[in-house]
């Protein structure tokens, strides 16, 4: 469950990396994009030590997670967000909360 809640988590920080690229500057704008990709650059170092045993890289890389699917939330109250960045900001909200308790859950059954 660990490695697969950190999967899960990996490939929202490569998402959020990419999303500068896949911006057409409004939906979502530049700026966030930009802190988007700060976030997943951060998330993925986390990731990466995670994966490789640091289990104080844990709480830092869920809390980077838990900001990034905040910043996906006012896509569900913006009136002029596209129906599609609706459902990805949902589908990140959703894959965020998976990857986190899968991460949680599975770093307790390990500790015993």
């Amino acid at each position: 469950m660990y490695r697969a809640g950190l999967l899960v988590l990996g490939l929202l920080s490569v998402a959020d990396l990419l999303l500068p690229l896949l911006t057409d500057g409004e939906t979502p704008p530049i700026a966030v994009a930009i802190a988007a990709a700060a976030l997943g650059l951060a998330s993925l170092i986390l990731v990466i030590s995670a994966w490789r045993g640091a289990r104080k890289a844990v709480l830092p890389l869920i809390l980077l997670r838990a900001l990034s699917a905040a910043a996906a939330l006012p896509a569900f109250f913006e009136p002029a967000v596209p129906a599609p960045a609706i459902a990805a900001a949902g589908v990140v909200v959703l894959l965020t909360a998976v990857g986190a308790t899968l991460v949680l859950k599975g770093r307790t059954a390990v500790a015993r």
